[in-house]
């Protein structure tokens, strides 16, 4: 039944050598590669369009089955994504074939829901400082994703701890259990800037000394203006 609801991706073969990845890309398909649990690497490609979808539905934390040319199915995991750096869009993908039978471990995205008394009501911001958690599980038991529920955070000395993650018993987290996930940083308060009386430039050692020219130009300026009388001519 599991094997029925796991997303499926068609993958075609691909000449390494002969092909080149730009040419590939053209077609609307991307480059990729499957390597892992006791299979041979494989080069292979894959529909852009058909892999954005499942990428938006599985991430990179769950088990998805690569139908691969020669006819067998392959439960993988993707490992990477390499990312045109103009557009973002993928440009290559790893396949990771992982044992249905053998525990492993990964990176599984944290998803934060709720609301926070600290946050809504006394104005505080919600600090995220992990976005993942590393678990380990069979690879049919790795979850999309882990709920963080900040709901919990009423207060500003309130934190959740990798330890407070609540998961499936089949999953075991594996990183630090002591680990701050998120809190809540108080509003800074707005220090009043202290309003300080203007310095009397005079008073500053060297500011009042003029020069010699400037002294004279001053007691010449001061000296009230003295109107010239003219004269008018005599009349004959």
């Amino acid at each position: 039944m599991e094997q029925t609801q796991r997303l499926k991706l068609q993958a075609e073969p691909r000449d390494a050598i002969k092909e080149k990845p730009s040419k590939i890309r053209k077609t609307g398909r991307i480059p990729a590669v499957l390597y892992g649990h006791n299979v041979p690497n494989q080069h292979l490609s894959v529909s852009l369009s058909d892999f954005d979808k499942i990428l938006k539905k599985a991430g990179e934390s769950t088990v998805i089955e690569l139908h691969t040319p020669d006819g067998k199915t392959h439960p993988v995991l993707i490992h990477d994504i390499q990312k045109n750096y103009l557009t973002s869009k993928p440009d290559h993908v790893d396949f990771y074939e992982v044992s249905l039978t053998e525990k492993l471990k990964a990176k599984v995205a944290l998803e934060y829901t709720g609301d926070s008394k600290a946050v809504k009501e006394m104005g505080g911001v919600l600090v995220k400082i992990l976005s993942e958690v590393e678990v380990e599980c069979l690879p049919q038991d790795l979850p999309h994703s882990i709920i963080v529920n900040i709901s919990s955070l009423n207060a500003f000395s309130d934190a959740i701890h990798v330890k407070d993650l609540a998961v499936p018993s089949n999953v075991k987290i594996v990183s630090k259990l002591e680990d701050v996930v998120a809190k809540v940083q108080p509003p800074r308060e707005v220090e009043e800037l202290e309003t300080k009386p203007v310095e009397d430039i005079s008073k500053v050692v060297g500011a009042a000394e003029e020069k010699p020219e400037a002294a004279e130009a001053g007691k010449e300026a001061s000296k009230p203006e003295t109107k010239v009388k003219e004269e008018k001519p005599k009349k004959e």
